[in-house]
């Protein structure tokens, strides 16, 4: 086991798990092999009676097109109790989303419980993740500086963009903890999905039985397709079960 040395940006208290509970290699392969990533996982959830699929419309990606399958590696932020503009003066930030990438593995997905209109993850911070080989992040809050995280190809999935810095108006109180994301419970090590549909948050100990699932579905849904390009009639379509 490697032994981590903490950039001492937040209290080791804070710090709920330095390593986490690692899926198998084969498993997140699986997973990124899923045709219709996330709708096939929010399928497999509705028939497990699990919750943790996102819109879009709440979590909007960065980068359309990115698509990304990786255990969660949480930040918790607050608001300061301080006023923003004697923070400034005083140059003082309590933002600690660094100890996260330092804490995390290759392909992990930086999960930050945040605040809206504020930025949670700035240019600056993105490149730090993309060089610790984060594969994304996802925000419940807002980020800045997307031009920045564009250009690295860090895609981003979040309620939105602003020019205002959280360094004066944020506080992170615990890294690898439980966070809530749009109203989804998220541990430390749990498995994220995400393209440009929306996210999918998956319990680690639910992660075989929910790929298991969406593998039955999403083949379900490619023998279908095969169907329809093939000028199956529509009587002959309506009445195969295919999932």
């Amino acid at each position: 086991m490697t032994t981590r040395k903490l950039t001492g940006r937040i209290t080791a208290q804070a710090i709920r798990r330095m390593e986490l509970p690692r899926l198998a290699p084969g498993i997140l392969q699986r997973y990124a092999r899923l045709g219709d990533l996330t709708g096939a996982l929010s399928d497999a959830m509705d028939r497990l009676k699990l919750h943790g699929a996102i819109p879009a419309a709440v979590l909007a990606p960065s980068l359309p097109q990115a698509r990304i399958v990786g255990q969660a590696v949480t930040v918790r932020n607050v608001e300061r109790e301080e006023d923003a503009w004697a923070c400034a003066e005083a140059g003082i930030g309590k933002m600690a989303e660094h100890e996260a990438y330092n804490l995390a593995d290759p392909g992990d997905v930086v999960v930050i419980e945040g605040l809206t209109g504020v930025s949670n993850m700035g240019g600056q911070s993105a490149t730090v993740a993309r060089r610790a080989q984060c594969a994304g992040a996802v925000i419940d809050g807002s980020f800045r500086d997307p031009g920045a995280s564009r250009e690295l190809g860090f895609p981003i999935w979040a309620k939105g963009v602003t020019p205002i810095t959280g360094k004066w108006r944020l506080q992170t109180v615990e890294i690898n903890g439980q966070v809530r994301i749009s109203g989804v419970v998220v541990q430390a090590g749990d498995l994220v999905a995400a393209d440009e549909a929306g996210v999918v948050f998956i319990p680690y100990e639910q992660a075989e039985r929910v790929l298991a699932e969406a593998e039955r579905i999403d083949a379900g849904d490619a023998r279908q397709k095969a169907d329809i390009a093939a000028g199956i009639d529509l009587a002959t379509l309506a009445a195969t079960k295919y999932k």
